[in-house]
């Protein structure tokens, strides 16, 4: 339904788009200029049909447009691409990542709009998989920033090792058996926080991974779709595509969840 309202929203869009084009707007003076000058150029010419002729080559122009697969194409992915704004995403491998995720799909779109039927609708209900897909990416994006720009992650993971040290040291030189529990504690406390901080470090990393691997299985998909044929519409080819995206998103998800999980522990910490 979602993948429905948003091309019904791109086919306004190339409606409107052909509205004012300049070959409309040329259109439209050139009937107002004839209407209004040359009136009947004709004995049996009436100045209304300038307007009808006018119409009339205006609805054709919106037709062209409609049925352009490239322009219904371009239509859809900008509605789709209105939602995710890639200047937000400081990380420029991320950035990029998405820009080439955006890309593919993009050309599936025309590769969808290129196909008719059964094989239209199937390539259409895996691109709205591949929606959901590009969603997850963008926010595992978004948490990547969220890490790499908190400064204070950076600068325990540099104070709390020699923290750490100095109450070592400390531990080994005192007699006091109170005084020990507490220093004792104090390690552990010390030590359970350098382990959350290298969890933080070590999810950034395997999320840079796998937006990797992603994007590199979202080209996968890409060539197999552009490989469907109409025999394929319904057999297990296509229906195991599909959970290939799945699973993807699966994927994407846990990465999402893990990353929650370190900076929920994290907080916890402070």
């Amino acid at each position: 339904m979602a993948n429905n309202d948003m091309r019904s929203r791109a086919t306004g869009a190339v409606i409107t788009n052909a509205l004012f084009r300049w070959e409309s707007l040329v259109t439209i003076a050139i009937t107002a200029i004839l209407f209004l000058f040359v009136p009947a150029p004709f004995l049996w010419w009436q100045a209304w049909f300038w307007i009808v002729a006018g119409l009339i080559a205006e609805a054709a122009l919106v037709v062209s447009a409609i049925t352009d697969p490239n322009a219904s194409a371009e239509a859809v992915a900008r509605e789709f691409e209105g939602k995710y704004d890639l200047h937000q995403i400081r990380n420029p491998d991320s950035r990029k990542r998405l820009e080439d995720a955006l890309e593919y799909r993009r050309n599936m779109v025309k590769l969808a709009d290129q196909r008719a039927g059964g094989m239209r609708t199937q390539l259409q209900q895996t691109i709205a998989d591949v929606n959901d897909w590009i969603g997850q990416m963008y926010d595992v994006a978004l948490h990547i920033d969220s890490f790499e720009s908190n400064e204070l992650v950076e600068r325990d993971r540099q104070n709390v090792p020699r923290q750490l040290e100095k109450v070592q040291n400390r531990l080994k030189q005192e007699t006091d058996p109170g005084i020990q529990k507490d220093l004792k504690e104090q390690v552990d406390r010390l030590q359970l926080q350098i382990d959350n901080l290298n969890a933080t470090a070590n999810s950034v990393k395997r999320a840079n991974i796998q937006l990797d691997s992603t994007l590199s299985s979202l080209g996968t998909i890409y060539a197999q779709m552009s490989l469907l044929g109409t025999k394929d519409v319904d057999s297990s080819r296509a229906q195991r595509l599909r959970q290939d995206i799945k699973d993807e998103v699966s994927g994407l998800q846990d990465t999402i969840d893990a990353m929650d999980e370190v900076q929920a522990q994290r907080l916890k910490l402070q």
